[in-house]
């Protein structure tokens, strides 16, 4: 065992076995003085025992695990420092503080013979470790290396005394130096505990000189962080001054709100705010823009209403919907009757958005006349989804602007209108209904259909850029619901971002079911009535439809019902009998309504010539067309008259040259028309009229006209016909069958091709019906024209002379057969 050399001279072998007491997070190293507070009875015992009997001399070694109260030798390294307790001081709670000086490095093997473990403490056996020999010139290279990185250390760490830092650079051997540098250095006791376990000086040092250098490093970031932090401080202490100033001097000048209180409210509300971190920023530029301008400046009423209106908008709020099919089934059944597709429809996209959360809201457009619950389906489809309701009029909008909203350079400047609707509902999946969107107009302002291609196309409105926020606005969760009129209005690329559903008005039955079970019992209750009061028969309702209205929808069937009930008000009120009843029949109906408004077409009592009924499409449902034919002498000049449109003129046109190609089947002379006037009449001149479908119509008036043979009175037709005689299809259809039900008609001719339209028509009206499909204007002759079949038509009969030989008989003798 080597003697152990210390500054009092050469230590004799048996001072190798010294008291240990262990250390948490602590390296102690030699040459460096460091105080400690001890508590644990062990270390205590084993302080008090080198005082006694090792002449205050105690080996103090690092725990591997700092946690351990009572550490076992295997926690503990295997180096550490011989020190010498300096002094001791009991304190009152039970622990001492003691002052160590580290002397030299040791380490001890706890497999070595001799150690003991005595009253708590270990005394071990200890070996010095001297330090290798090092090369001269490295050695003072590194050594000057470290000298300056020392002095540099100096400027920047205040902590350390600058006689302290001359004090080790005086220092030139480098384990020496090594060792004075550690104590002074932050860094954790592991990296200490390695410094501490090198031997050879110049590779110790070179350790040090690394960590030295990370510490200057470190120091500086923490030099320029806690500057930056003092100055931002300086500069809040700053602003807290000049505001309380400012409250101050509001208050001597009479005005108690401080006008930079709204900019931290708002800010405030900002943090608060859900909303992405693009518009976030835009809206804390703003903010900082109010605080430097003075309130009674124009531009910060600007700039005050633009930050209201981005922080009002529903950013990603969203409301919960209801998604029970059967729930929602019976709330549109409960405010409407009929109007299957578009219920089933919406059915549909509830059933796959609780599949699918992230399903885009459809676009739906409800094209059809007045009256027929386009936009109360919308309201009733909010309510069955549970979201909130917007109802957005577009009738008469023709700036852009409305849609995508004034950009900030004007006077005024507003968000568009769909924003608008945004902030009024507070949620960012409503249902908003775009009425009358067939409506819109075009002028010098731009077009605000095309405004709407953004804002109804499901793969762009997730980013609707309005002009006033000049944001991008998420719409892709709303659900958007048009409404129109008339599809041809429609710019062609607007039509196609949108799934058209079509209600085609009510049927008759229809309407007298919704008379019945919605319409009258809401005016009843409206006009402080109840059922006790006013009764209606299901013959008078039907009157009341037939011929006190006159309309595809039910809006005049329910003013017709509300005047009823205010005859029946009146009555009640007069005779001061509140249980007074009326009951409405087809007897006294012309007493309460007055005279018949309307008179509905109905077929005529008995056949006649050049006369045929045809069936008609228009805005107030389906109406029975009468075409009158006559002919006169003349120059071969075709009248027609009846207000009709460039269609149906056309298809008159159409249907003369048809008749002419066939004069030779029809038994007359190629030339017959040359000599003939013909006139064309459709009767209610003062009602515009147009469209194919009567083609087959005024075909057939024209050839009973010539033919001179009458034309079935009970029987309809409808169809568009072509110059060789081919019936084309046609629109509605149901409507154009509803009409000659109600005009008493028993036989309707349809276009072959519309046959398979016949499933969307009630058996309760086909049932009634005889529906004969057609393919060509022979067909149509030969089940039109009264007693005469298709054999007899088409191959002359002496006893039925064309009205063309009677008015012009000696020049157009018809040949023998």
């Amino acid at each position: 065992m080597s003697s152990i050399e210390n500054e009092g001279g050469t230590a004799s072998a048996e001072q190798n076995i010294l008291p240990m007491m262990s250390l948490r997070e602590v390296v102690i190293f030699p040459r460096s003085i460091v105080p400690l507070f001890v508590g644990r009875e062990s270390s205590i015992k084993a302080i008090e025992e080198a005082i006694a009997d090792y002449d205050k001399k105690i080996f103090l070694v690092t725990q591997q695990f700092p946690e351990k109260e009572k550490p076992t030798p295997e926690d503990v390294f295997k180096v550490g420092t011989v020190s010498k307790i300096l002094q001791m001081l009991r304190l009152p709670d039970g622990t001492i503080k003691v002052l160590f000086e580290g002397m030299y490095r040791a380490a001890w093997n706890p497999e070595v013979d001799g150690i003991t473990f005595e009253d708590d403490f270990p005394l071990v056996n200890i070996e010095p470790m001297d330090d290798l020999d090092a090369d001269e010139h490295a050695t003072e290279a590194l050594v000057r290396s470290v000298h300056e990185a020392l002095e540099s250390f100096g400027k920047v760490n205040k902590k350390v005394a600058p006689e302290t830092i001359l004090a080790i650079s005086t220092i030139r051997v480098a384990g020496k130096l090594a060792d004075s540098i550690m104590p002074h250095l932050k860094v954790e006791f592991l990296k200490k505990q390695t410094i501490l376990e090198i031997v050879d000086p110049l590779k110790r040092l070179e350790a040090v000189y690394e960590l030295l250098l990370g510490e200057i490093e470190i120091v500086s970031i923490e030099k320029r962080v806690k500057n930056r932090v003092k100055g931002q401080m300086e500069k809040n202490q700053r602003e807290y001054y000049l505001n309380e100033q400012m409250k101050a001097i509001n208050k001597e000048m009479g005005r108690e709100d401080d006008p930079q209180a709204e900019a931290h409210d708002l800010e405030d509300q900002l943090n608060e705010k859900v909303m992405d971190d693009e518009s976030r920023e835009r809206v804390r530029k703003e903010i900082k823009k109010l605080r430097q301008m003075a309130p009674s400046s124009a531009e910060y009423t600007v700039v005050r209403n633009y930050v209201d209106w981005v922080m009002e908008l529903p950013w990603n709020q969203y409301k919960k919907t209801k998604l029970d099919i059967a729930e929602s089934r019976k709330i549109l059944d409960e405010d409407h009757y009929g109007l299957e597709k578009p219920k089933e429809r919406i059915l549909e996209y509830m059933a796959v958005q609780s599949l699918v959360d992230t399903i885009k809201g459809p676009i739906l457009c409800f094209a059809g006349p007045p009256g027929v619950g386009k936009t109360s389906i919308a309201r009733s489809i909010a309510r069955a989804m549970g979201r909130e309701f917007v109802r957005l009029s577009l009738g008469g909008v023709r700036d852009e602007a409305e849609i995508r909203g004034h950009r900030r350079t004007y006077v005024g400047a507003l968000p568009g209108k769909i924003i608008q609707s945004m902030r009024r509902c507070e949620y960012s999946n409503p249902v908003i209904c775009l009425d009358e969107v067939d409506k819109m107009s075009t002028d010098f302002r731009g077009d605000p259909s095309a405004a709407l291609l953004e804002v109804l196309d499901p793969e762009q409105n997730g980013t609707f850029n309005d002009h006033y926020l000049d944001l991008d606005y998420d719409l892709s969760k709303v659900f958007f619901i048009t409404t129109a009129n008339d599809l041809h209005s429609i710019p062609l690329p607007l039509q196609d971002r949108m799934e058209i559903i079509t209600l085609p008005g009510y049927l008759e039955t229809e309407k007298v079911h919704i008379a019945k079970d919605f319409l009258l019992p809401k005016q009843i209750e409206e006009h402080g009535l109840n059922e006790k009061n006013l009764s209606v028969s299901e013959s008078a309702l039907t009157e009341i439809i037939r011929t006190y209205t006159k309309e595809a929808g039910v809006r005049n069937l329910e003013r017709e019902l509300a005047r009823v009930c205010r005859k029946t008000a009146m009555k009640i009120v007069e005779s001061g009998d509140k249980e007074k009843n009326l009951h409405l029949t087809m007897t006294n109906l012309s007493k309460i309504l007055g005279v018949h408004k309307f008179r509905y077409g109905s077929s005529e009592e008995k056949s006649q010539i050049g006369v045929s009924t045809g069936l008609a499409y228009t805005q107030v449902g389906g109406e029975m067309l009468m075409v009158e034919v006559v002919l006169m002498p003349g120059k071969g000049k075709v009248v027609i008259t009846g207000k009709l449109g460039d269609v149906m003129q056309e298809s008159a046109q159409a249907a003369l040259s048809y008749i002419r190609s066939r004069s030779d089947l029809f038994g007359l002379k190629p030339d017959f028309h040359e000599k003939i006037d013909v006139h064309v009449h459709v009767p209610e001149g003062a009602t515009p009229k147009d469209g194919p479908s009567a083609g087959i119509t005024l075909c057939t008036a024209m050839a009973s006209a010539f033919l001179n043979v009458p034309v079935r009175h009970d029987l309809a037709m409808t169809g568009e016909i072509t110059l060789r005689g081919r019936v084309l299809p046609i629109g509605g259809l149901r409507e154009k069958l509803l009409a000659a039900h109600r005009g008493l008609s028993k036989t309707v001719l349809i276009p072959i091709d519309n046959k398979k339209d016949l499933k969307e028509v009630p058996d309760e009206i086909l049932k009634d019906l005889e529906i004969i499909p057609v393919e060509n204007m022979d067909e149509v002759l030969s089940h039109a024209l009264d007693s005469l079949t298709a054999e007899e038509l088409f191959r002359g009969r002496d006893d039925i002379t064309p009205v063309a030989l009677n008015l012009i008989k000696d020049e157009y003798q018809r040949p023998a057969h």
